[in-house]
């Protein structure tokens, strides 16, 4: 009697294109690792030799990924690794930032303050973009600085990028000069505060409202007490939660509207990476992730942001972006300042 037949004539051509997928994104992932390691060895010695960071290992990786691209252009073996690292490791990253964010931080603002968070930025938003247009930027570079100035930053641009479809040159002069006024804005805004006479708690709320990273926010923060650092912090992890609902309208605003064309899938109308995000922030708001897990997450989260952004260094050409410098450099400073304004105004009107 024959032996029955086994399934590994079906499983075997399913491994190997695991295998060979594998063995194709290898060198450009590896490249991207490489590119890390430096940026975060670099970070190490700027907090040797100042004492603290001034730039962050995700912006170090994309101008060395720059630097390296402008000396020389990596060939087609490392081109699938490259992309992978750029879209599905940078996807991976933003559903584990889900689990930074819980519908607990809401209920210590209260729900008028909430709503008025969503109101401004969403209207950031809408005045960054017009700004950006306004001075001959294109759609998605605009979009892209104004979703960093009013939601997180350099983590909302990474987010966004793969949304609009926005090119390498365009995430790097993005996140390049934003990422420079962040620090900027952490140095100047305590001096802001101080001008204008705020409290603790509308300082804490200024910073939340304004200031690009959590960290940031915290060093920002510290010179006006505890109260605002606390609320600095909870208002600026309410600002994140709202990345989500702009990056679900932004993949409706950008589905393929064309005559005739298919109608887009759920997929592409809700992209897997914001559902993720928003499961990981349903589960951190019902306890399901366990506490030790949270600290790991998070740090997963910044290690595969800052692979991405090597990666999409590796696809920029440094000449394009200074050719945009101007511009973009215009379109942040005068986004930030519109932001600023909007938050002071929703500090007096709320009486805080």
């Amino acid at each position: 009697m024959k032996s029955a037949a086994l399934p590994a004539p079906i499983a075997a051509p399913r491994l190997a294109s695991v295998k060979a997928f594998g063995g194709a994104i290898r060198p450009g992932v590896m490249l991207c690792l490489l590119m890390t390691l430096a940026a975060i060895g670099l970070t190490s010695i700027e907090r040797d030799l100042i004492g603290h960071v001034w730039l962050e290992p995700l912006v170090l990786a994309i101008l060395l990924g720059a630097a390296v691209r402008t000396a020389w252009t990596p060939d087609v073996r490392f081109k699938a690794g490259i992309d992978f690292s750029a879209k599905t490791l940078l996807e991976v990253a933003v559903v584990l930032l889900g689990a930074s964010v819980s519908a607990a931080t809401l209920s210590a603002l209260g729900a008028a303050f909430v709503v008025g968070i969503f109101a401004l930025v969403a209207l950031a938003i809408i005045a960054g973009f017009g700004v950006g247009r306004a001075l001959g930027l294109t759609p998605r570079m605009a979009l892209l600085v104004a979703c960093g100035n009013a939601i997180c930053g350099n983590s909302a641009i990474a987010a966004v990028a793969p949304v609009i479809d926005a090119d390498g040159e365009e995430v790097a002069a993005s996140i390049a000069f934003t990422a420079v006024l962040g620090v900027i804005v952490v140095l100047a805004l305590p001096l802001l505060g101080g001008l204008i006479h705020l409290n603790g708690l509308q300082y804490g709320a200024l910073a939340g409202l304004t200031v690009y990273a959590v960290p940031q926010v915290l060093a920002a923060a510290a010179p006006f007490g505890a109260v605002a650092t606390q609320t600095g912090t909870v208002v600026k992890l309410v600002r994140v939660l709202m990345l989500g609902p702009v990056i679900f309208a932004l993949s409706l605003l950008f589905r393929d509207r064309a005559p005739g064309a298919a109608k887009p899938g759920l997929t592409r109308l809700l992209p897997w990476f914001i559902v993720g995000f928003l499961v990981m922030i349903a589960l951190r708001s019902l306890d399901l992730i366990p506490p030790p897990a949270l600290a790991p997450m998070a740090a997963a989260s910044s290690l595969l942001t800052v692979v991405a952004m090597a990666a999409l260094g590796l696809q920029t050409d440094i000449r394009a972006v200074a050719r945009a410098g101007g511009r973009v450099v215009a379109a942040v400073v005068l986004s930030l300042g519109a932001l600023v304004l909007l938050a002071l105004v929703l500090i007096r009107l709320l009486g805080l």
